[in-house]
């Protein structure tokens, strides 16, 4: 892998809005066909630097072999010139070795299908481990053989993720084919402070990238250069000029909309958290991007009536900004 490819997708990437994207399934726990044909025609006209698929909003751990081809597939198709990234990961964990296996599988798949780069699922696995820093060096070693550039993916440990230490953060991001990582704290906001320094001080030309859904304006205002976040899949346009008010300095709109996604995420990711999905789904249908009998999330929680009813109202709330 070329530094010049490094330095291309960080320029593609840097400034943009990357969507994590979510699929659609019916009621059968099927993808909704009709449903994903909407989204993408409705996504590739919307101002994102491109999306990623197969990530946890796209349950990408979960889907089947089939309906993971497809949707990267679709992707793909829609947004020749944009960049597309994918998640690699493993769902299981018996052994690191085998849990490196499958996320190198994942990954070579994700090539194959025409991916610009991969996410890399925080290795959750080897928390406790013995030798656990190593073994993280190792797995990203490992997927970086796969020979598509790296976005690395600091989930703290209170958010399902696990904790690198600065050292580790350090050995990550020298790696040769990592373009950046993105960092979702969720709720440690010292957290995201501390790697945000730590690279603007020793690695100025990797990209942060937030994932920072709940804070998103303060994110950028820490030093983040591009957005990836399951967010990003509703009220695109809104989070794009978010990005764009800041980068050049438009403090009045900058606040209008930070104010505004802040609202968003608010009645996007609270408890359960795991019903984000859901409700991002849910989101699409009360835009009249998906129909109501798409919006299923086959491993989410159940959620409630008026949930839904309260999401409505926060998007009717938000009409001036989208």
């Amino acid at each position: 892998m070329t530094t010049d490819r490094i330095i291309s997708l960080r320029a593609r990437l840097d400034g943009g809005l990357i969507p994590a994207v979510p699929v659609p399934f019916d009621s059968h726990e099927r993808l909704h066909r009709g449903a994903q044909d909407a989204y993408v025609s409705h996504l590739a006209a919307q101002p994102v630097a491109g999306v990623a698929v197969w990530a946890h909003t796209g349950r990408g751990l979960m889907l089947d072999d089939a309906t993971a081809r497809q949707v990267l597939r679709d992707w793909r198709a829609a947004l020749p010139d944009r960049v597309v990234i994918a998640g690699a990961g493993s769902a299981q964990a018996f052994t690191a070795d085998l849990a490196t296996d499958q996320s190198v599988r994942m990954a070579e798949r994700a090539a194959e299908l025409g991916a610009d780069a991969l996410l890399v699922y925080a290795p959750a696995w080897l928390r406790g481990r013995a030798k656990a820093e190593d073994l993280i060096i190792r797995h990203h070693v490992r997927l970086a053989q796969v020979g598509l550039p790296l976005v690395l993916f600091y989930l703290y440990e209170a958010a399902g993720g696990i904790s690198y230490s600065p050292a580790v953060l350090d050995e990550l991001l020298s790696l040769p084919g990592v373009v950046g990582i993105k960092v979702a704290t969720l709720d440690s906001v010292m957290t995201y402070q501390d790697i945000s320094r730590q690279m603007l001080a020793r690695h100025p030309d990797k990209l942060l990238i937030t994932g920072e859904d709940r804070f998103l304006g303060y994110s950028l205002r820490r030093g983040a250069r591009a957005v990836l976040i399951g967010m990003g899949a509703v009220c695109s346009a809104m989070q794009a000029e978010l990005i764009r008010a800041h980068l050049e300095g438009d403090a009045a709109r900058f606040l209008a909309l930070s104010d505004a996604a802040d609202r968003l995420a608010e009645a996007v990711f609270i408890a359960p958290m795991e019903g984000y999905i859901r409700r991002l789904l849910w989101a699409l249908a009360h835009l009249d991007i998906i129909p109501l009998e798409a919006a299923n999330d086959p491993w989410g929680p159940a959620l409630s009536a008026s949930e839904f009813s309260e999401l409505g109202r926060t998007l009717a709330s938000l009409e001036s900004f989208r």
